[in-house]
């Protein structure tokens, strides 16, 4: 009776220390055998935002001009009245002035319904005089 119970204690104690063993090898073999160069990401990210002479040429306006809603999507404030807004050409989406600049600078998507914001635009607004037929 004294052998079953000390082979009960030692079963589950040698079991652990079986788990624990292949478990180091496995850890030592992970941190050991890495490759040489890591992957690329599987996603090129290529696409930047405006430059500043393109976000020059977008719409400014105030807050009381604003048609579509007063909040900032951006920063999530209210835009005041006599605060300078952007107005995103296209979807006529408004936003702070700083807010809309900082992400159009590095996103040229609307940041409420991402839509892109054509080259077209800009040519056209560069040459005002030009029909665009």
């Amino acid at each position: 009776m004294l052998d079953s119970v000390l082979l009960a204690l030692f079963l589950p104690c040698l079991g652990m220390s079986a788990v624990f063993i292949v478990y180091m090898c496995l850890l030592w073999y992970a941190t050991t055998h890495q490759p040489p160069h890591p992957a690329p990401p599987a996603k090129q990210v290529t696409q930047t935002g405006l430059s500043a002479s393109e976000l020059d040429m977008l719409p400014k306006i105030t807050g009381k001009q604003l048609v579509m809603g007063s909040e900032c999507a951006v920063c999530l404030d209210e835009i005041e009245t006599d605060q300078p807004a952007r107005l995103v050409p296209g979807c006529n989406h408004g936003f702070h002035l700083e807010c809309a600049d900082t992400w159009l600078s590095k996103n040229p998507v609307c940041p409420v319904c991402r839509t892109k914001l054509d080259s077209q635009f800009f040519i056209s607004s560069s040459h005002p005089n030009q029909n665009p037929c």
